[in-house]
């Protein structure tokens, strides 16, 4: 990785920044809280087996999930072949329910923040890694999904960040080039394909730097910033 693509080089941004079309965000970690705990000690205690167990089969195959090569169930079989446990009925729906609460906990300011941009006329969408079942229980729970210009769920358009593909696409819906949108994700490798795209790539660690990035930009009084306790 060269040090331009790198999320964490330093780079151009002490220049006024152009005023963004469109902020796109990831769902996981950012709009949402870190995965919740009980949900997760649920989905070990249903599995029955030791916790790093359960964790290395669960993400071995969470891309292939994600981006639609598995479905709710052929997942959770692999898990459960991989692990060493029986996939029964009750295993299996017991899975899709403590699995979508896990993720589920919202990180309300960034909502928030989300909202204010959309008042402010600026195009929003999601670009999300996300397996069926779980979205399914975003459609169904989460009104506030209406709100946002475009929706891109990998396991929809069968292939996941960092795959460049499905960074086009999303701005291809919004009607955005790459230099009019920011991107706002927690993994530094959708922060790199993303920029090797062109568009401008924020490593969400928290709202605090994220009001400081924009900051950085001059981007104050020209876009809603995120609001900090």
């Amino acid at each position: 990785m060269t040090a331009s693509n790198s999320p964490t080089a330093p780079d151009s941004h002490s220049a006024p920044h152009p005023v963004p079309r469109a902020i796109i965000f990831d769902f996981g970690k950012v709009l949402s809280e870190l995965p919740d705990v009980d949900a997760h000690t649920a989905l070990v205690a249903t599995a029955g087996v030791p916790d790093e167990v359960f964790e290395q089969h669960y993400w071995a195959h969470r891309h292939d999930y994600d981006a639609g090569a598995l479905n709710g169930q052929s997942y959770w079989q692999k898990v459960a072949h991989g692990a060493g446990f029986d996939l029964t009925a009750e295993r299996l729906t017991a899975f899709h329910h403590h699995d979508s609460l896990m993720w589920a906990n919202l990180n309300a300011p960034m909502l928030a923040w989300a909202a204010a941009l959309q008042a402010a006329g600026i195009k929003t969408a999601i670009l999300s890694n996300m397996g069926e079942v779980n979205l399914a229980y975003m459609r169904k729970n989460f009104d506030w999904l209406s709100g946002f210009t475009h929706l891109t769920w990998s396991c929809e358009q069968r292939t996941a960040k960092p795959d460049p593909a499905i960074y086009q696409h999303t701005l291809d819906r919004l009607g955005v080039q790459p230099e009019e949108a920011i991107f706002v994700d927690d993994i530094p490798a959708n922060i790199a394909a993303a920029r090797e795209l062109g568009i401008d790539g924020i490593l969400f660690t928290g709202i605090a730097q994220l009001r400081r990035d924009l900051l950085v930009r001059h981007l104050d009084g020209k876009i809603p910033l995120p609001e900090v306790d």
